[in-house]
């Protein structure tokens, strides 16, 4: 399908059969920008419904921080937000893509005037189509089997683990398995307990706490080479400092969470 095409398929009231997702829907991710909490619920019942992962935010500034964080299918955005509305995230996120020569990402406008949101506004900002509120399960399934990827352009998730050191690659490294053992023993008791203090801040919301936790955990996922998880620890310490915990919570929360399966998967070596 060609992308940039507005589509305004979705404008009908007429319902229409749900057939059952795509398999491989499953694999797919979708951001919500949506400032009203009751949308963005609802949102994410359809979603979960249509067996899509997502992720849902209040408003532009946190939409960009999350499309910054990791990649999505496809983006679902309300017009009229505070803060930043979803023209301005949608005009960054395409000159973001063209600077960094980046897949185009289809941004879908939600929205409940279309006098105010007209469609060459929309165009104008860089969306692809839009659906028209209240919503049902049927028009949000006929706009994302337009613009979701097929099956041929999605690549089954590789599984974490595969990039992760295994046993018989750290006694190779390290030479003995006594070592090993003993390393691991330390590095998950240190890790673990600067795990809990990481939460225990971010509840807390003592940013230079969080920071300090953040570099300890960074030193000791770079001490076996997780370059993934070092990475998204060093970004969360400069975004800590920078916007503080609160602008940062949904990022520091995914973080923990994939921290929590690595430390586990270390646990069963």
């Amino acid at each position: 399908m060609e992308t940039g095409v507005f589509s305004n398929a979705v404008l009908s009231r007429e319902p229409t059969p749900s057939p059952t997702p795509p398999v491989h829907w499953q694999h797919l991710k979708v951001l919500v920008v949506e400032d009203h909490s009751a949308y963005r619920i609802l949102m994410g019942w359809f979603l979960k419904q249509l067996g899509l992962g997502h992720q849902l935010v209040g408003d532009g500034q946190h939409g960009l921080a999350a499309l910054t964080e990791r990649r999505f299918d496809l983006v679902i955005s309300d017009c009229q937000m505070p803060h930043m509305d979803g023209y301005t995230m949608s005009r960054a996120i395409r000159l973001r893509e063209h600077a960094n020569a980046q897949r185009r990402v289809p941004i879908i406008a939600l929205t409940g005037n279309l006098v105010h949101d007209d469609p060459q506004r929309c165009r104008d900002a860089g969306m692809d189509a839009w659906l028209l509120k209240p919503l049902s399960l049927e028009q949000l399934h006929s706009v994302l089997a337009l613009w979701l990827p097929g099956p041929a352009d999605v690549q089954a998730p590789v599984p974490v683990s595969a990039l992760w050191p295994t046993r018989a690659g750290l006694i190779e490294t390290f030479g003995d398995a006594l070592v090993v053992d003993q390393m691991l023993a330390s590095l998950l008791c240190e890790a673990r307990e600067d795990s809990v203090g990481l939460a225990h801040a971010c509840r807390t919301l003592n940013a230079p706490l969080t920071a300090e936790r953040l570099h300890r955990l960074v030193g000791s996922l770079a001490f076996l080479g997780v370059a993934d998880l070092e990475l998204r620890g060093m970004r969360l310490i400069e975004r800590v400092h920078a916007q503080g915990i609160a602008l940062s919570a949904p990022q520091l929360e995914a973080f923990q969470a994939d921290l929590h399966t690595y430390l586990t998967y270390l646990g069963s070596l």
